[in-house]
């Protein structure tokens, strides 16, 4: 069997950075303390997007970037997948836009994923899988982006200071030999399956003139984020054991950065070293679908992860996805 590795990963954040220090005093202007909450989700600041940015022109400074380090003209793309849960348009399809921005070749693949913050990480893996089974895809470009500030209610503490925006890349390559996507998992429970909606009034009322911008927003349901950590640890030593690999063999973990308590519960339930996961959620912020896979790039940049590494992916998607990725990187 062929091997499909990562050639190449990059990321793009817009140039704005909003410390902690703004929504801290923002919900104290409403009684509120948050102090606590950032702590937990493990908050410093984030990037937020400038006017007229948007989940598409920032998944095209991605993969523009990408293209460039990997040393690939945009022509030489088979397939192009476009991952969010923040989309510029539901059609044409992103992926396609991009395509045109691009200049990409008619025979490229376009298609737009979207498996909510669980996005990315599933798009490379299906992305993955279908280029072993179809020959004639040599380079795969899956970029994932949101855009989730502008979808925060103002008065949310949870999502408006948790959120940021950003955009990252990957470029799969299809190569005889040599290390490359290895085994995945996927987890899904949906009973909670509307504790997170957006549009929170759904996309048939929206043009409803009652509807307020409250309504239209991020809806957010207090629950649990822990629950997801127990279906984590244990996907993880499934697709360990039934590759013969230990947490020694493991090099890095590339989790969803949404929250680092969740990071260090899960690291705790596997008996693992912290200093193996990669955690980038104190400058981003919390970027949805992009995040594991900005944690990849940081890693590669910061000398932690080097190529031949096992590498993990795992990330969660609102309801609950879990979908949990090994890679030899």
């Amino acid at each position: 069997m062929e091997h499909i590795a990562i050639r190449q990963a990059a990321y793009y954040h817009p140039e704005k950075v909003v410390h902690n220090d703004y929504y801290l005093n923002h919900f104290k202007s409403r009684g509120k303390d948050i102090a606590r909450f950032l702590q937990v989700m493990g908050r410093e600041q984030r990037y937020i997007a400038a006017e007229g940015e948007n989940a598409l022109t920032m998944g095209y400074q991605a993969a523009r970037k990408v293209l460039s380090d990997a040393g690939i003209a945009s022509e030489d793309l088979d397939m192009i997948v476009f991952s969010s849960q923040t989309p510029e348009y539901t059609y044409p399809t992103n992926a396609l836009l991009l395509h045109h921005m691009l200049r990409g070749k008619s025979r490229t693949i376009t298609l737009d994923s979207n498996a909510n913050c669980a996005g990315m990480v599933a798009a490379v893996e299906q992305a993955s899988r279908y280029m072993q089974s179809n020959p004639h895809v040599r380079y795969a470009l899956v970029v994932g982006s949101d855009l989730s500030s502008v979808n925060c209610n103002p008065e949310d503490e949870i999502t408006l200071p948790n959120f940021g925006d950003a955009a990252a890349a990957v470029i799969l390559e299809r190569r005889a030999e040599g290390p490359g996507f290895i085994d995945s998992l996927y987890y899904t429970d949906s009973d909670d399956c509307e504790n997170i909606m957006f549009p929170a009034c759904g996309l048939s009322n929206i043009y409803n003139p009652e509807m307020t911008p409250e309504q239209i927003r991020i809806s957010w349901k207090p629950f649990d984020g822990t629950c997801v950590v127990e279906p984590a640890a244990a996907d993880i030593e499934e697709v360990m054991r039934r590759n013969g690999l230990t947490l020694d063999d493991i090099a890095a973990f590339c989790l969803s950065q949404f929250s680092l308590k969740n990071i260090e519960l899960i690291c705790e339930k596997l008996g693992a070293d912290m200093d193996k996961f990669i955690y980038v959620g104190d400058e981003f912020g919390y970027t949805g679908t992009s995040s594991p896979f900005i944690a990849l790039q940081r890693g590669i940049e910061h000398g932690s992860i080097k190529r031949g590494d096992y590498i993990f992916f795992w990330s969660v998607g609102a309801g609950w996805q879990l979908p949990t990725v090994l890679f030899q990187y």
